[in-house]
């Protein structure tokens, strides 16, 4: 099992969370499983395995997700797979059918919530103007919040508006921001009096010790996600708004202002295409509101 988590790495070019994902979902099939051979695994016992899941409580009786389950058995056919691929005895990958999932509705916010958002962040100080930084930086882009943390002083161009970001599966793409993000990182980069290396920084009392590439004030994924919910409440923003919302917000405004479907999945980094559509459907509903409201009867 390890030989396989260590080739998604290797061979795959998956990232190390991928791995360690993968490592979780599979000693949880050897937990229901037990100490056996691969060429023991059967289709009577992944009915059962799909049986075991979906009754699975942790120990604060929550149970798993349809989408957490369909991980689980992702995982699972990725190590047949592997096994099949160097001649190994087992169950054939085919005999693992995935559960349907309904996919989660996209939640985003209209350019008029966003500027309400905005409108909420102080910038009289080096907080406030990183804050406004990453609130452009996260409509200008569509970063994940991963991707906007990872970020260094030395990957930004802002005279150029454009430089290349690592997302999953370690795949380099293109990232474009506008006048208004470069203008406001560069207002952000000037008020910074140290010189450590990472975009964005703690200014928390309880930052910690600070190397000299300042990794211990790097700020992290859920001091963003904080933040934006912060600033979404003091808007007055009812919706869950999370960096993600605003990575939505960056591909439906695309959408709605006649970007092709294409240029956004590139510009979010997806390696499927149906990961992209689903942003159709909302911009399909806005579609139908421009004809109620401007098609004659």
């Amino acid at each position: 099992m390890y030989d396989f988590v260590e080739s998604l790495e290797v061979e795959g070019g998956r990232s190390s969370k991928t791995a360690e994902n993968y490592t979780h979902y599979l000693e949880r099939f050897s937990d229901f499983a037990g100490d056996i051979s691969v060429e023991h695994i059967t289709s009577d016992m992944i009915r059962k395995y799909r049986l075991w899941l979906n009754r699975y409580k942790n120990d604060n009786e929550e149970t798993l997700s349809l989408n957490t389950q369909s991980y689980h058995l992702i995982a699972l056919r990725g190590f047949l797979q592997y096994l099949t691929k160097r001649d190994i005895t087992s169950l054939s990958p085919n005999k693992i059918e995935l559960p349907k999932t309904v996919r989660k509705q996209v939640t985003f916010l209209h350019f008029d919530e966003v500027e309400r958002l905005r409108a909420q962040i102080d910038t009289g100080d080096e907080a406030g103007l990183r804050d406004r930084a990453i609130t452009e930086l996260f409509f200008s882009s569509g970063l994940r919040v991963s991707e906007l943390c990872n970020l260094n002083r030395d990957h930004i161009n802002t005279s150029r508006r454009e430089f290349m970001v690592r997302g999953k599966g370690q795949k380099d793409r293109p990232v474009f921001i506008s006048d208004a993000a470069a203008d406001t990182l560069e207002k952000y980069l000037d008020a910074r009096t140290d010189s450590l290396a990472p975009l964005f920084i703690s200014y928390s009392r309880n930052a910690g010790h600070v190397d000299t590439s300042g990794e211990y004030r790097r700020l992290t994924p859920r001091s963003v996600q904080r933040m934006i919910s912060k600033y979404a409440r003091l808007a007055g923003i009812t919706k869950h708004v999370s960096p993600h919302t605003m990575r939505h917000s960056f591909a439906t405004d695309l959408l709605m202002n006649g970007a092709d479907i294409r240029s956004v999945q590139t510009m979010l980094g997806h390696s499927n295409i149906s990961t992209t559509q689903v942003y159709t459907h909302v911009t399909d509903e806005h579609l139908r509101e421009v004809h109620e409201k401007f098609h004659s009867d």
